[in-house]
């Protein structure tokens, strides 16, 4: 793994906008090169959602660009998804990916506390990530029914099987992360435990039988104490 260096990873703004089009380059050739394809965007719609508020850049400490990510809603916000996950080739691995979808996962959190979160991937390294943010793996029954989304993958290379499995399924895995079935962690105050008592042999327990015996006032019988009051 390569050694990450101390990384800006923050909500993207007005500022950033000039990363627009490298990071639709990069998206564009990482697409190729796994061969699995992904929704194009350009970079105007990239733009966009740096001066909406709703992306996170990950850039080095001298400015040049790391990563991206950026915040889609659907059907009128009661679902989002975070899309568009990019990282400069060399730093892949590096656990870059990790540090900026946990960003732009809490972002949308923030902006849409009672939203569904949503995601399609091949990749193996981002379904571990969205598993350890909470997401879980659904059917696509399960997903946003905006068809503005679905016209969104035309542009894949798998789209033809999309389409001609009427979108139940496709060589994406859906992940989701949703709010209600996440319940609020009240930590329970732990018991105080005692030590457990140590186990005695059974010629042990007799020793402690005799003894107590052995302590234990005689009791005379209700004769001799009537006579012994007599007496005294």
């Amino acid at each position: 793994m390569t050694n990450l260096p101390t990384f800006i990873v923050t909500v993207a703004n007005e500022s950033h906008v000039g990363y627009a089009q490298t990071i639709c380059d990069e998206m564009e050739a990482s697409a190729k090169a796994r061969g699995t394809g992904i929704a194009k965007r350009k970079p105007e719609y990239v733009a966009l959602k740096m001066t909406e508020g709703k992306a996170v850049i990950a850039l080095h400490p001298d400015g040049k660009w790391a990563g991206f990510c950026y915040i889609e809603t659907w059907g009128h916000g009661k679902y989002v998804a975070n899309s568009g996950l990019i990282v400069s080739p060399e730093l892949r691995k590096s656990g870059l990916a990790r540090q900026i979808k946990q960003k732009v996962f809490e972002l949308s959190r923030t902006k849409y506390p009672d939203a569904k979160i949503f995601g399609l991937t091949t990749a193996l390294a981002v379904m571990k990530i969205n598993s350890g943010l909470g997401y879980k793996p659904v059917t696509y029954s399960e997903l946003t029914d905006d068809e503005d989304f679905w016209k969104g993958c035309q542009s894949c290379v798998n789209f033809p099987i999309l389409t001609s499995k009427n979108r139940s399924n496709c060589l994406c895995t859906a992940m989701l992360f949703d709010p209600a079935q996440e319940p609020t962690f009240i930590p329970l105050p732990v018991a105080e435990q005692k030590p457990a008592a140590k186990a005695t042999s059974l010629q042990e327990r007799w020793v402690r039988y005799r003894q107590r015996l052995s302590i234990q006032p005689m009791q005379l019988p209700d004769q001799d104490k009537d006579e012994n009051k007599q007496a005294s």
